[in-house]
C-alpha cells in the first residue's frame, strides 16, 4: 500500500529509530504516549486491521504475539505488567489503517480499557 505510513516505515521510506525489529515486525516508540513505555508492534506485511487476519498466516500471527513478548522484556515491563490493545475500526479510534498492537506499560495502568 504505497500510501500507508505504516507501510513507508517498514520499507525505510520514512526514518524511524527502530526499539525492536525482526523478519515479520516492526517495533517503534508511541509519538503520543499514553504511559510510561508506549511501543507500536507492525506486522511487515500491510494489514489494515485485525479484520483482516484472514489474509495472514498463523506464522505471521505467532511471530506478532512472540514478538510482543519480546519487545516487553527488552523494555523492562514484562514482570510488572503490560497491556497489548489493538484499535479495530473507525468506532474504536484506529488512527493508522494498518494492523499495529500498542504495549502500554511502565507504570500503573487505569482500570477501564477506554
Amino acid at each position: 500500500m504505497s500510501e500507508c505510513l505504516f507501510c513507508k516505515m517498514v520499507k525505510g521510506e520514512i526514518p524511524v529509530n527502530a526499539f525492536y525489529e525482526d523478519e515479520q515486525v516492526l517495533v517503534i516508540h508511541d509519538i503520543n504516549p499514553q504511559a510510561k513505555t508506549h511501543l507500536l508492534l507492525m506486522p511487515k506485511v500491510h494489514l489494515e486491521s485485525l479484520n483482516d487476519l484472514e489474509k495472514a498466516g498463523d506464522g505471521l500471527l505467532a511471530a506478532i504475539l512472540r514478538a510482543a513478548s519480546v519487545v516487553a522484556k527488552k523494555a523492562g515491563i514484562s514482570e510488572s505488567g503490560y497491556r497489548l490493545v489493538s484499535n479495530c475500526g473507525k468506532d474504536a479510534r484506529q488512527s493508522v489503517p494498518h494492523l499495529h498492537f500498542h504495549i502500554l506499560g511502565g507504570q500503573t495502568l487505569n482500570d477501564q480499557m477506554s
